[in-house]
């Protein structure tokens, strides 16, 4: 392997460790942030007579709500609470403002085993005003709605609804939520009658919050991978949520979600909502949430009376198949690149999720899966791969003649060599015998779009998550074989093995490659293959272990096809002869060439200039 291949592959690993610096960077400086503001407004925050002014604001309010509740004709009840399942998904709602109260995912489970719960806890809302009469009013969440019995339909799906209003029905709110079989989306209309008196206004302004507690074992991590994400103008975009911020949408917004790494709590509106204003926080107590969304919005309302207001809630997986069926651009939120590489996203969608989606549908072993779909890539990858080996095999043939050309240029009293003389003496030798001096840099960085899809690819794919194989219990998670009573900076708190076998095998290419070079003389050059894998080892071991499983096997790969293509397919006489017959023929630079010999030939005559100056 030549220089400017191990140059190529430090070029990738650069790339991806600066990745992890600066989101770990971001979020230290994001909790750091969010103390300061907490202890400031804790300094800041007056002592009053707590308990009396909540005594007091809790009469008012309830003097207020039974005033409103009454003059829609809205009972006083207890609040109840009805289910709804089908094979995916049970949600519980509460008449307490005829909204969402917990939803479990049936076929997932978190960390610790117990089942998938989205939207719990009293932070969670949906909720608009309602007006009474006297110039009051007061929030949907807060109304004790009449909750009606659940309907089964023709199609299979179930509805329930709840209602409130006078007994006329000239005024009234019904909240009516569907679920359909083996769907995540919940179908919720609003229908309104006498909007003019109940609402006021040519819009219905909404609030939604949700909050994202801990499913996935790593805290922090999971925390990273948490965006919100969102449609408008029919462009998708997201922000990360580990950072805490505020985003301000302009007209057409269709949906906006919270997602965290592998699940999703989204609203959306098929007739779009006009604008929005989103808030989030993320909480840096790995005993606390992920993080809390804040979104207000409103739909514009057409003239009438009686009117109906279509919404649609997503409450399940973050998964690019599923997604993809409702037709919105929801399949966006999967991951699968973004940033300077948002198009990798492409190669994961339309080359590797569909022979993965394959493999998985014909294998039980999620392990295996990986396995095979490294081998092709590996397959696919083999020409570029080819075309390096091959390269480095030509600088190594010439290293001969380019040691004579080191020797015949070098001062025998210093025992120094004119480098410049010697650059331009070596680009005449390749360009004579046809050689590339990019040759092993091109294809290595060529690979660099492969590396990052699949580093998006496994820390995405939700069908890895839960999947046991050899040692690891969760290949959409790191494996730990041994949990350490302290935490290593750089490297954490547990002994990843998929890690370590993925960073000595790394290893393993580069003393191979180092004993391959034509030219071991730079110490820099010498030392830094054997830096970078360690450095993998500690940026790595947080990562999930089927990327570190992919690694390893790659890595192995690599090593077997570089022993065998350079021990035994690439013949070294046969390209010494042909590079001897290239150096016959009659050459013809390339543009490229042409500005490289015109910028050295430039360099050479200021160089000679200066030395007869300095000689006068």
């Amino acid at each position: 392997m030549d220089r400017n291949t191990i140059i190529g592959f430090l070029l990738i690993g650069a790339m991806l460790i600066t990745m992890f610096v600066v989101n770990s960077r971001s979020r230290l400086k994001y909790e750091g942030e969010q103390k300061r503001i907490q202890d400031s407004i804790a300094a800041l925050q007056p002592r009053p007579d707590t308990a009396k002014a909540r005594l007091d604001s809790i009469k008012v309010d309830s003097i207020k709500t039974i005033k409103v509740q009454q003059s829609i004709g809205s009972t006083t009840a207890t609040a109840q609470s009805v289910t709804v399942e089908n094979e995916v998904m049970k949600i519980s709602f509460t008449s307490k403002g005829a909204q969402p109260q917990m939803v479990t995912l049936k076929k997932f489970q978190r960390f610790d085993g117990s089942p998938v719960v989205i939207q719990k806890g009293n932070f969670n809302k949906f909720t608009y005003k309602v007006a009474g009469g006297n110039n009051l009013t007061m929030e949907s969440a807060d109304i004790i709605f009449n909750t009606q019995p659940v309907v089964k339909n023709n199609d299979g799906s179930q509805s329930v609804s709840f209602t409130t209003g006078d007994s006329s029905g000239h005024r009234k709110i019904t909240h009516r939520f569907t679920l359909k079989p083996n769907d995540y989306m919940v179908d919720f209309d609003i229908a309104i009658n006498g909007a003019s008196s109940l609402i006021g206004q040519n819009k219905l302004s909404l609030l939604w919050q949700t909050q994202a507690d801990q499913i996935e074992k790593d805290h922090a991590y999971e925390q990273a991978q948490t965006e919100i994400c969102f449609l408008e103008n029919k462009e998708y975009d997201f922000e990360r949520a580990a950072s805490g911020g505020r985003k301000v949408l302009g007209a057409q917004v269709n949906w906006i979600a919270q997602k965290q790494q592998f699940f999703i709590a989204a609203l959306s509106a098929p007739n779009n909502f006009s604008g929005a204003e989103i808030n989030w926080a993320a909480s840096a107590d790995t005993n606390s949430f992920i993080a809390q969304t804040t979104v207000n919005t409103h739909i514009s309302l057409k003239p009438g009376e009686n009117l109906n207001i279509p919404l649609h809630f997503y409450y399940g997986p973050s998964d690019y198949n599923i997604l993809k069926k409702y037709g919105n651009q929801m399949q966006n939120i999967v991951p699968y690149g973004s940033g300077v590489f948002a198009f990798v996203k492409y190669i994961n969608r339309h080359v590797l999720l569909p022979v993965f989606n394959y493999l998985k549908d014909n294998i039980a072993s999620m392990g295996m899966v990986i396995l095979l779909l490294t081998l092709f890539i590996r397959l696919i990858t083999s020409p570029i791969l080819y075309k390096s080996y091959l390269s480095g095999a030509k600088m190594k043939v010439l290293k001969p003649e380019v040691d004579q050309l080191k020797e015949k240029l070098t001062d025998p009293k210093t025992g120094k060599y004119d480098q410049q003389a010697f650059g331009m003496e070596q680009m005449k030798l390749w360009r004579s015998a046809g050689v590339n001096p990019l040759g092993g840099c091109i294809p290595a960085l060529l690979q660099i779009p492969i590396f990052m899809s699949l580093y998006y690819f496994f820390q995405s794919n939700i069908d890895l998550r839960g999947k046991h194989f050899l040692w690891a219990e969760d290949l959409a998670a790191y494996d730990s074989i041994l949990k350490l009573p302290f935490s290593i900076p750089f490297y954490g708190d547990h002994v990843s093995l998929f890690t370590i076998t993925a960073t000595v095998t790394s290893m393993l290419i580069s003393i191979y490659s180092m004993s391959q070079m034509q030219d071991n003389s730079n110490p820099v050059m010498k030392y830094m293959p054997y830096i970078f894998p360690i450095m993998l080892l500690g940026v790595f071991n947080r990562l999930p272990s089927a990327l570190t499983w992919y690694y390893t096997i790659s890595n192995t790969i690599t090593l077997i096809l570089q022993i065998v293509i350079q021990k035994y397919i690439i013949n070294h006489d046969k390209i010494l002869a042909q590079l001897n017959e290239n150096k016959k023929k009659p050459q013809k630079q390339s543009k490229l060439q042409e500005r490289i010999q015109a910028m050295q030939d430039a360099q050479k005559k200021i160089k000679d200039m200066k030395e007869k100056t300095a000689k006068k």
